[in-house]
Order: C-alpha cells, then structure tokens, then sequence
C-alpha cells in the first residue's frame, strides 16, 4: 500500500498506523462504501481512502466536507500535541490531507471523461501566488480504467495496482504477477483469508445465533411488560366499572324510593 500511494501521490510516504475513523458523517452511508480508513503518514499528514461501489451523488461537495473534517483533526492533533510538549502552537506544523476516492463504478462527472481515469486537484490563483492549501483530493474511476485497457498490457506500476483493484479476470491476474511478481504474495495472502472465510462465516453465525436469542429474549421482555401493562389497564378498567356499577345501582335505589314516595302522596 506504502508503494501504491507512493505512486499515486507522486513522492514517497510510509504509512505509521491506520487511525480510527471517527469523522463526523453527513448520512448513513455504508451500504455504497466497500472500504474506508484513515491513515497517519511518517510526516504527519493525514489520508481518507475510500472505495465506493457506486460513486455518490454531489462527489466534490462531499468530498470537500470530508476533506475539511480530515483537516480539522489534523489541527486538533496538532494542537493537542504542542500542548502536550508545553510548545507554541504554530500553523507551519500542520501537514498535508489527502482524500483518496476509489470509484467501482463513478459517477457522471468523471464519466463524462471517458478517457480520463485519475484525476488529482492542484491549487492556483490567479495571480500566481504560491500557497500550501493543505487539501488534496484524488479521485480514481476504475471503470473508466478497464473500458481505457480493453486488449491493453500493463505498461506502469501504478497501472499496475489500478488493475489489481479493478479486475478480477484470471488472464489479468496471472498476466499481472507474471509482469509484476510482487502481487503474487498479495494473491496468496487473499486466497488464505478465502481459505479461513468458512471457519470466519461459523464463528460469526455463533455471533449471529447469541445474537438473535437476545434479540428474541429481548422482544418475549418487551411483549410481556406490554401485557402487564394491558392486564393492569384492564384491571384499572374493572375497578372503575364496579365503581360505576355501584354509583348506578345506588342512583337505581334512591330513584325506587322516590317512586315510591310520590304513589304515596298520591295515595293520600
């Protein structure tokens, strides 16, 4: 992977760790994302790589809100660093953010150039002031990429990587580690979680069993204090129905006695 971004970014970095991704989320959106992880680089700066199985709507708006997100936890762990080493905060410390977009199938703006499959922002003025503006985006359509090499060879590393992504044709597979024998270690390492995938499938279907007993658990709970509840409802009604009962038969009596006083007086 160190080698990939290296490629893509155009200088070359080391990943330090892969960070948690706690950027704050406009929507749910995990049902179009294949992947999505934060890396830390060796200087500092800071990457979001995602690979969409199908490219969202609005793709520069979203990825300018993520990209400002990735920003501002760079600040904070800038700030909370120097305050840390009891050192004066200084903007030059913080480094560069990268979104990095990888589109299964992209959406129509980068469709429109067919001929065109990596698409890296640069930032100018007019004037031809020279400015770090820290945001960098990235946007690589893998569709276009396959369509572009139709009865093509791989000519470059970084294709290279491109069609490790994109194909999974066995001709392209064993024409790219014939080309490029370090992918055949990649390989290997996918066929072994293959391998494991069923032993994974039965730990996780235990999951899923403890999990549908509590969940039944859960809703057997639910129902029975909802039949409480309804049992003391009804209860509540019968007492007040008594209650009633009673008002109406004592009404029922005091009405017969008045009856019967009136035929008396009528009767003298």
């Amino acid at each position: 992977m160190n080698q990939f971004l290296s490629l893509l970014i155009g200088e070359k970095v080391t990943i330090k760790q892969v960070i948690p991704n706690d950027s704050t989320r406009i929507a749910a959106e995990g049902s179009l994302l294949i992947t999505d992880i934060v890396v830390e680089f060796e200087d500092g700066a800071l990457a979001d790589i995602e690979i969409q199985k199908i490219g969202y709507a609005f793709p520069g708006e979203r990825s300018a809100c993520y990209s400002a997100d990735l920003l501002l936890r760079q600040y904070k762990r800038v700030r909370e660093k120097q305050r840390g080493q009891k050192g004066k905060f200084s903007y030059k410390n913080i480094k560069n953010v990268y979104t990095i977009v990888i589109f299964e199938k992209s959406p129509m703006e980068i469709r429109m150039l067919e001929n065109r499959y990596i698409h890296k922002s640069f930032w100018g003025f007019d004037t031809g002031l020279k400015m770090n503006l820290l945001q960098n985006f990235i946007f690589i359509a893998l569709d276009i990429f396959r369509k572009n090499m139709e009865n093509k060879t791989v000519e470059n590393e970084l294709d290279a990587w491109l069609m490790f992504f994109a194909s999974e044709e066995p001709e392209r597979i064993i024409e790219l580690i014939e080309s490029y024998p370090g992918f055949r270690e990649i390989y290997r390492d996918i066929y072994e979680i293959c391998l494991n995938m069923e032993k994974v499938m039965g730990m996780y279907s235990k999951e899923l069993q403890e999990l549908d007993r509590n969940t039944v658990q859960y809703m057997i709970d639910e129902m029975q204090e909802t039949i409480d509840a309804q049992k003391q409802a009804l209860n509540e009604q019968s007492e007040t129905i008594k209650s009633q009962a009673q008002i109406i038969s004592e009404q029922k009596r005091q009405y017969e006695e008045l009856l019967r006083r009136v035929e008396k007086l009528e009767e003298k």
